[in-house]
């Protein structure tokens, strides 16, 4: 470590002595949420000699995007979500995306259960619930589309112990708060699946930097990257301001990690490399309605998700979700989405105008041509009054009582707009991007949604991108910790059966896994 020493001058002319440390590490990971924090839980596995170094800008970590309070906590396996089954021209529905999101969700619990296991850490009760998994449709055509989606569903070895019905009685067996004081005769159905996952990613995050900190990582908080460029020896070289002492730090590491949520993308174009380049985002917030009546919250256990309405986003589909929050069950309502120009929950209202350069600004252009109904939508959704919520909130609650709800404010999430072949010019993306640079010394996360539930899945992909030369030694390791590496659980339900037991004993999940009628047969055979 190295430590100059500058001079300039302050505004009553004086000379101020400005400190300016240098460091050199492996590794520099920005931003600490779950990203950063499950790539350097990976990294530190399979090279524990390498020196880690993590920047965050605000005073902990998980307190943006990963914060319990900024985002629906939702274990995305697709078990409910209805915009990741899309219904085809012909009438029947592609699962693919589905599939793809579940097994990706079960790399995640492989990993979570693999941390637990080896005791590095504890109480996994403390950041995931099982919870139970519902899909809710109203009107005819809707419960056509449902009942299509289950029977695609259902014989998958992934989704095993779904179920459906539009039978009322059944349906207020399973959701009494929403089925309650419901007067209308339009035809209602619901699928369900009792494997569904709450996560607090907030409280994951907070555990992992906590084990990353006993294993020599140093964790700067209150340090905000003002700039990145490529040095002459292939390093880089990060400009740090130290927020506390107001001095600037300068970091080289071989390899860095842009994890910083929405303000990963400014970082990504200061780092000038050509992948980052006809990129942009656009920002969408959100609000969720809570519950503060707690005989309201006591009547519903489930998370249950409804179908967008036309013409709204993918980010926009209504839930009303149970949540566990520092040991505490809630019950929230939402998004309503909103538009503010922030890249983060605590970002500058100049981010949108910001990020905006010579390479992008067709692409920037072209997109707002093309999302004119989604401007509207926006709009339409900031304008709304507590009353207009609250009959949103009484589509899934008839006898919801205004009093009884109040707000909160989620996180920011941008989603990336870039060109593409299918969708041309300026198209907006939804879903989560890594973007890194050609020889694999820089990487970037952007987007949003399924987002953390599949952050180890996108983190290996990391590395596959920027170590390709290491895999094949990690793979061993890689293999311990992920059992189904390498491999689809779609086409193994044997693996997948032993998976879901294991995750499930690690974990601490209570509800026992439904067993094919061959997995029966074996046990019985075996006893």
């Amino acid at each position: 470590m190295q430590r100059l020493h500058l001079f300039c001058k302050s505004k009553g002319k004086r000379l101020v002595k400005m400190s300016i440390r240098e460091t050199k590490t492996d590794v520099i990971l920005i931003g600490a949420g779950i990203m950063s924090a499950t790539l350097g839980t990976i990294l530190k596995e399979l090279v524990p000699e390498w020196k880690i170094t993590v920047f965050e800008k605000l005073a902990n970590a998980g307190e943006e995007s990963s914060n319990e309070w900024n985002n629906a906590g939702t274990g995305h396996a697709a078990l409910c979500e209805l915009n990741y089954t899309d219904e085809k021209p012909d009438g029947s529905v592609d699962i693919s995306k589905a599939i793809k999101i579940n097994e990706q969700f079960q790399v995640s619990m492989q990993f979570w259960s693999y941390l637990v296991n080896k005791k590095l850490i504890k109480n996994p009760e403390d950041f995931i619930m099982q919870l139970p998994h519902m899909s809710l449709v109203q009107g005819e055509q809707n419960v056509s589309f449902l009942k299509k989606r289950f029977e695609a569903l259902a014989n998958n070895p992934l989704f095993q112990g779904m179920e459906f019905s539009e039978d009322p009685e059944k349906l207020m067996e399973w959701l009494p708060l929403v089925m309650e004081g419901r007067e209308s005769n339009e035809p209602i159905a619901a699928t369900k699946i009792d494997t569904g996952t709450d996560v607090n990613f907030g409280a994951l995050t907070r555990m992992l930097f906590e084990h990353l900190e006993n294993k020599n990582v140093d964790l700067h908080y209150n340090h905000s990257v003002n700039d990145i460029k490529r040095t002459s020896d292939g390093l880089w070289e990060l400009k740090v301001k130290n927020l506390e002492s107001n001095t600037v730090e300068r970091h080289t590491a071989k390899f860095v990690f842009i994890g910083g949520g929405g303000g990963s993308l400014h970082l990504l174009q200061k780092s000038g490399i050509p992948e980052g380049k006809h990129i942009g985002g656009f920002p969408v917030s959100g609000i969720f309605m809570v519950c503060n009546n707690s005989d309201v919250v006591e009547q519903h256990h489930a998370k249950v998700y409804g179908r967008a309405k036309v013409g709204a986003p993918p980010m926009s589909v209504p839930h009303l979700d149970t949540r566990f929050i520092e040991n505490k069950k809630s019950l929230l309502f939402g998004p309503f989405a909103g538009f503010s120009p922030k890249f983060l929950k605590t970002g500058s209202m100049l981010d949108l105008v910001t990020s905006v350069k010579p390479d992008n600004v067709l692409t920037m252009l072209a997109a707002g041509a093309k999302e004119i109904p989604l401007t509207k939508y926006l709009i339409q959704q900031v304008m709304l009054s507590k009353e207009q919520r609250m009959e949103e909130l009484r589509e899934f609650i008839p006898n919801a009582k205004s009093e009884d709800w109040d707000f909160v404010v989620a996180g920011q999430r941008v989603q990336v707009i870039k060109d593409t072949d299918e969708g041309g010019k300026g198209t907006l993306q939804f879903g989560t991007e890594v973007i890194s640079a050609a020889d694999g010394s820089i990487a970037a996360l952007l987007g949003a949604s399924p987002g953390a539930s599949t952050a180890v899945h996108v983190m290996i992909e990391v590395l596959k991108k920027c170590f390709p030369q290491q895999m094949k030694a990690w793979e061993p390791k890689i293999k311990e910790m992920i059992p189904s590496y390498g491999v689809s659980l779609m086409e193994n339900p044997d693996l997948l059966h032993d998976i879901h037991r294991s995750t499930e004993q690690a974990l601490g999940l209570s509800e026992q896994v439904p067993q094919t009628l061959d997995q029966r047969e074996k046990e019985l055979a075996y006893s």
